[in-house]
């Protein structure tokens, strides 16, 4: 049953087995019954043939009996065409009228202990079945015996049964066969509800834990089963609940420490270990942001009718980002279409994804490097920049969270391409890294037009 992994596939293998069983014994079966009906429409006629037969016997004045069959009753006894044979008996297994000519009865015995029907093999082949019926005519008793030769060319039911197996029976496998194929589009609709509800759980993500497989649709084999999901769901849901407001309610309260610690250090006398500390809050207040961006985009949703000028929100990146890059000595510019660029997504996430791709080329174009923000009309934002570039085997896993090349460096905690990523998937679209021509690291992040 192992081969079998579908519920549809395990009932058309046990539907072909019952198909062939029921093919060999449903004709078995019909012939039987047919056979036997036949048979009793022999008795049937034969026994009134032995009642007419009985019927043309009268006694004579002397005592003796006669025969008296109409001329137009002759033709079924005798003849050429004749259909029944007969043969009149005394007690005593004396013949005394015969439509044979060697004066012989048609069957042996005329007082059968359990049966009244005989059936005989002649010398010539023929099978002869008859009926041996007792009549009482005055005081004495008679024994009639008519009997059918079942090769005669009127003799069609015979012919119907001999027939059955090889001209009728087959139809019976196209007839089961088909109703399997019933079976097959009758098992497939019942089971629609059961691959809608996949189609449904495969929507199911960290974005959309809220959704629940239908229950009310559902074959009642199948609702335990899908209550059960549902019920795990809820708890995954809560986990994820709790995990995102566990996250977002720690980066808060970091927030207000980080603004003290700042507020005093900023106080302090000038030398190394105030620089030195102010360079270790930008970096820790930068993380707590970019945490506190991650919880938010954990249950971020973009609306269906959301839209955003793509354009705009890369002028804006890059008029924040300018005075960091001009700081450390880089150039930024924004290039590409000039027009507005509408695009399907929420400004501010979008800003965001901007903002972390830009503040990357930052850190890692050198000192005189140029870092170009180009805005495409098919909704393509490229940040290029000419840095040491990104190895292909990395390209993958620089998208992962907290993954950094060199962990011993603390300017970077590895959540900036995360958040891009996130962001990209929020709304449909991707995020790739390539290299630049003439060296360095093109990310392009791909967006759907509005």
């Amino acid at each position: 049953m192992n081969r079998f992994r579908s519920i549809i596939s395990r009932v058309v293998a046990l539907h072909v087995v019952a198909v062939a069983i029921t093919s060999i014994l449903m004709p078995l079966a019909l012939y039987w019954l047919l056979n036997q009906a036949a048979n009793n429409l022999h008795r049937d006629a034969l026994r009134s043939q032995a009642l007419t037969i009985g019927s043309f016997l009268r006694p004579t004045p002397s005592g003796a009996t006669e025969l008296d069959i109409p001329a137009e009753a002759m033709p079924l006894y005798s003849g050429e065409y004749a259909l029944y044979s007969y043969a009149v008996l005394d007690a005593k297994g004396k013949v005394l009228f015969s439509s044979r000519g060697d004066d012989q009865p048609l069957f042996d015995s005329i007082d059968p202990p359990s049966s009244e029907w005989f059936s005989r093999r002649r010398s010539s082949g023929a099978v002869l079945f008859g009926v041996s019926v007792p009549r009482a005519v005055g005081e004495r008793l008679y024994w009639i015996q008519v009997g059918q030769d079942l090769t005669h060319r009127d003799v069609i039911i015979d012919d119907i049964v001999t027939s059955f197996i090889p001209r009728v029976a087959w139809i019976t496998f196209p007839i089961l066969l088909l109703l399997l194929l019933i079976d097959i589009l009758i098992f497939r609709r019942a089971l629609d509800p059961v691959r809608q509800a996949s189609t449904t759980a495969a929507a199911i993500g960290p974005t959309s834990t809220d959704i629940r497989l239908p229950e009310t649709s559902m074959p009642a084999e199948v609702v335990p089963l899908v209550h059960a999901v549902n019920q795990a769901l809820e708890r995954l849901e809560a986990g994820f609940r709790a995990q995102r407001e566990f996250t977002a309610d720690m980066a808060h309260e970091l927030r207000t420490p980080l603004a003290i610690m700042r507020a005093r250090v900023d106080s302090m006398d000038e030398g190394p270990l105030r620089l030195s500390l102010q360079t270790d809050i930008v970096n820790m207040t930068r993380t707590v942001n970019q945490v506190l961006d991650i919880a938010e985009l954990e249950s971020f949703v973009v609306r269906a009718d959301s839209t955003a000028d793509i354009h705009a929100v890369c002028a804006d990146a890059v008029g924040f980002m300018a005075p960091l890059a001009v700081g450390s000595d880089k150039t930024i510019a924004l290039t590409g279409v000039e027009e507005p660029v509408w695009v399907r997504g929420h400004a501010e996430a979008l800003f965001r994804a901007v903002r972390n791709l830009v503040e990357n080329a930052i850190r890692h174009t050198p000192r005189g490097g140029f870092i170009e923000v180009d805005v495409a009309a098919d909704g393509t934002v490229r940040v290029l920049d000419n840095g040491p570039g990104v190895p292909l085997a990395e390209r993958q896993s620089i998208f992962a969270r907290f993954w950094r090349r060199d962990r011993a460096k603390a300017d970077s905690r590895g959540l900036g391409l995360a958040i891009v990523a996130r962001v990209a998937a929020a709304h449909d679209g991707s995020i790739s890294v390539d290299d630049r021509p003439g060296g360095g690291a093109m990310f392009t992040l791909k967006l759907r037009l509005a």
